[in-house]
């Protein structure tokens, strides 16, 4: 009881191009609790995601089910690997490259078990690769990474109210020390007369200027 409902809190967006498989995934992991969003194209599951291809041929709205909401964080993303247009593996590596999205898990799905496909995906990034028909208990398999994701994004958010935090007192502490500043008096400089010693001497009747003695031509004889 406890389990579903934590479950229920993760939210999976499927991607199958083929309606049977599409449907199949999305009741397997109804029936786990998890909240489901199914698209049919990895095109429209980047812009579910936020990421809309410049390059997108077709400008229908994204298949999907229940409504469009992409405000409902996605916590995992569930893919075919072999679609017309964008593979599975091409969406896992859209993900993976973006700086927003890459935290996500991604799990491929494949009706073929090419050893060669597996390792390619597994190591690009993905968390699982699932051989069709998918049954419920590959989807126990999906909890362990859902929950390191949600203690990943928890930490990063962490780390990201801690930096704003310690910038936000670094400016407060400067923006005191600047106030301190204004507040503090400015000593007042006295000003000094010019020449003062030049006027001193003036008025006591000598001249500052250094004289040099004369002497008159008068010859003395003898």
């Amino acid at each position: 009881m406890g389990m579903a409902a934590t479950d229920s809190q993760f939210h999976v967006l499927a991607v199958d191009d083929s309606v049977i498989d599409r449907k199949l995934i999305e009741r397997l992991l109804k029936s786990s609790s998890y909240q489901v969003t199914t698209v049919d194209s990895g095109s429209k599951a980047l812009e579910f995601l936020g990421l809309c291809e410049d390059d997108q041929s077709s400008s229908d709205s994204p298949s999907v089910s229940p409504n469009n909401q992409q405000e409902v964080g996605v916590n995992l993303v569930i893919t075919d690997y072999c679609m017309p247009g964008m593979t599975g593996y091409d969406l896992l590596r859209k993900i993976k490259e973006s700086s927003s999205l890459r935290n996500i898990p991604v799990v491929i799905m494949s009706s073929e078990n090419v050893p060669s496909r597996i390792n390619r995906c597994l190591e690009e990034g993905a968390e699982e690769f699932f051989l069709k028909p998918v049954r419920l208990s590959d989807l126990s398999r999906l909890r362990p990474h859902l929950m390191k994701a949600k203690s990943n994004n928890q930490n990063q958010e962490k780390q990201e109210d801690e930096s704003e935090s310690s910038e936000t007192q670094s400016q407060e502490q400067e923006q005191e020390h600047h106030e301190l500043e204004q507040q503090q008096p400015q000593p007042q400089l006295q000003p000094i007369p010019p020449n003062s010693n030049k006027r001193k001497a003036v008025e006591e009747g000598f001249s500052p200027d250094i004289t040099r003695p004369r002497y008159s031509g008068i010859a003395t004889l003898v």
